[in-house]
């Protein structure tokens, strides 16, 4: 019996350790990375006013934004992800609950944008050089386009801007709670800058991003906006201002949450826990192994 035990124990103890170091040197790496089954569908709602606002809007209206990102998982691969996204603006007026963005000429459609293509790296988040993961005439992105990378660092990021075609520095504001989620606030700031603010027309574009993010898996949890884009002869196109909705909040800070408890149990319980218990498992059946042996040959003397 005490032989029986013995083996159990080393038998414990070694798959105890392999897991504690399978979970820490493999299981970690890979959950670090953007799934390549994303599907997102953000939405966001504030109010509108300008030229582009039901044919011309001084008045702030109430619009809603949805934001659509899906990964294309045949051009992607392993350390790469490519992603197609959307967004529409519109007028809040009798909006479809699922889809906010119509079809034809509907006067609500502020703004829709044609679908953009982009690759970045599963791990830092950054974008990577298009090569062959995105259709050839692809514009090249630079910086961190739609999340920031896992394990967030209290510092600045280079943040892909779409209006202006490059990167804006996002600075780190500090540590604030989201509901019960501890996030970090990051925020950028453009300043009447020349940029196409709309297919064919050049104008002025100023926008205030606020971003809070989840330092664990990098995730947008929160995010305002407040843009002005302007013609060249001082009209305003678009005054925008806009927020992720109650709901959009919530259901990332579930996925989150739930996210983080995963690479916690990858990166810290299993090899924490099975690497101890392990070790343990492997001395005392390395002890009765010795100590069995010993008696043995005491008994034969």
């Amino acid at each position: 019996m005490r032989r029986v035990a013995t083996w159990a124990l080393l038998f414990v103890g070694s798959f105890l350790v392999v897991a504690a170091l399978v979970a820490r040197l493999w299981g970690l790496p890979n959950a670090e990375k953007t799934p390549l089954d994303t599907d997102s569908d953000t939405r966001l709602s504030g109010e509108a006013s300008g030229l582009v606002v039901l044919g011309g809007s001084d008045t702030p209206e109430p619009v809603k934004v949805q934001n659509i990102t899906k990964a294309d998982s045949e051009r992607s691969d392993d350390d790469v992800i490519v992603f197609v996204a959307y967004t529409c603006v519109a007028v809040d007026e009798d909006l479809p609950a699922d889809d906010y963005c119509l079809e034809g000429d509907d006067e609500r459609i502020v703004t829709i944008s044609e679908p953009d293509v982009f690759a970045t790296d599963r791990h830092t988040a950054e974008a990577v050089e298009n090569g062959d993961y995105v259709p050839a005439g692809t514009d090249q992105k630079v910086g961190l386009v739609n999340k920031w990378p896992f394990n967030v660092e209290q510092k600045d990021y280079e943040v892909w801007d779409s209006v202006l075609g490059a990167t804006v520095t996002a600075t780190f504001e500090g540590r604030e709670k989201i509901e019960g989620l501890d996030t970090y606030k990051f925020e950028y700031t453009v300043t009447d800058q020349p940029a196409e603010i709309a297919s064919g027309v050049q104008g002025s574009y100023s926008t205030a991003k606020v971003y809070w993010i989840d330092p664990t898996t990098g995730a947008i949890i929160k995010q305002t906006q407040d843009e002005q884009r302007t013609t060249e002869d001082g009209t305003v196109a678009l005054d925008l201002n806009v927020g992720y909705t109650d709901e959009t909040v919530q259901a990332n800070v579930d996925a989150a949450e739930s996210n983080g408890r995963t690479l916690a149990l990858l990166g810290t319980w299993v090899p924490l826990v099975g690497g101890i218990l392990g070790v343990v498992a492997l001395l005392v059946g390395a002890l009765l192994l010795i100590g069995g042996g010993g008696r043995r040959r005491a008994d034969s003397a």
